[in-house]
């Protein structure tokens, strides 16, 4: 398993991978999703006290989660790179900070679109909603510093470095409910006990977190075979790349 994951590091032999992959995770992603929409504007039940305006939960809660799991990827990749120095690596990080970006702003677009009926406003500064800002803005630094910096793997290992100091916000952002005098809702899936969320509600939810990681996986697939190829355009084996695709 350790000579393949070695093996899958070469620059070549990701490229190669990936793309026999990236079909795959798209067409997975497309059913998934309109599946869990179906189910989740459809088939779910009216909430008895939120009516219809808690559907956006199955884009907002999956949006969210991708959010932090995307900046622990990246961080997790940025270290590897900062220590190993494997191109790959920071590939990996900065291929994912425009996707964790994303996420993170359509978690805040749509939960201030659920809290406004919900709560009377569009944004308060509810520790959960700000620590999920701090994790946007920690997307843009990073994003920041890899075009800042000329230099690709000088600009890598500066984004490791943020990305890594801002890890400390994940679990800020999880625990926040818990620590603090919030309006924001209580986990309802995560729990040692099990989800207290209904059935109905909770198979469109996973179905969504599972499309918006497969949707993750593609992109960050595409982007970083379109990074390695700038980064390696001298290399014979891109050469051969560009023939082929010529020929």
């Amino acid at each position: 398993m350790w000579k393949w994951l070695i093996k899958l590091a070469s620059p070549q032999r990701f490229y190669e991978f990936s793309g026999k992959l990236i079909p795959w995770f798209n067409w997975s992603f497309l059913i998934l999703c309109v599946a869990g929409l179906y189910y989740g504007l459809i088939v779910a039940p009216m909430d008895y006290q939120q009516g219809d305006s808690y559907r956006i939960m199955f884009v907002h809660v999956p949006a969210a989660w991708m959010s932090m799991f995307i900046y622990i990827v990246m961080a997790i990749a940025g270290g590897v790179g900062l220590i190993w120095r494997t191109k790959l690596s920071e590939i990996i990080a900065a291929s994912s900070a425009p996707i964790g970006a994303s996420f993170a702003f359509l978690a805040l677009v749509t939960g201030s679109l659920w809290g406004k009926p919900m709560w009377g406003t569009w944004w308060i500064w509810d520790g959960r909603l700000t620590s999920e800002l701090i994790l946007f803005f920690l997307y843009i630094g990073v994003i920041a510093l890899n075009n800042a910096i000329e230099d690709p793997r000088n600009a890598a290992r500066a984004s490791a470095v943020l990305a890594l100091v801002g890890v400390v916000n994940i679990p800020i952002i999880h625990y926040s409910v818990e620590w603090w005098n919030t309006l924001h809702q209580g986990t309802t899936v995560m729990k040692m006990s099990g989800p207290s969320i209904h059935i109905d509600m909770l198979i469109p939810l996973l179905l969504m977190a599972v499309a918006f990681k497969l949707y993750y996986a593609a992109v960050l697939m595409m982007s970083a075979r379109t990074e390695l190829l700038e980064r390696e355009r001298n290399s014979s084996w891109v050469q051969e790349v560009i023939s082929t695709a010529r020929s």
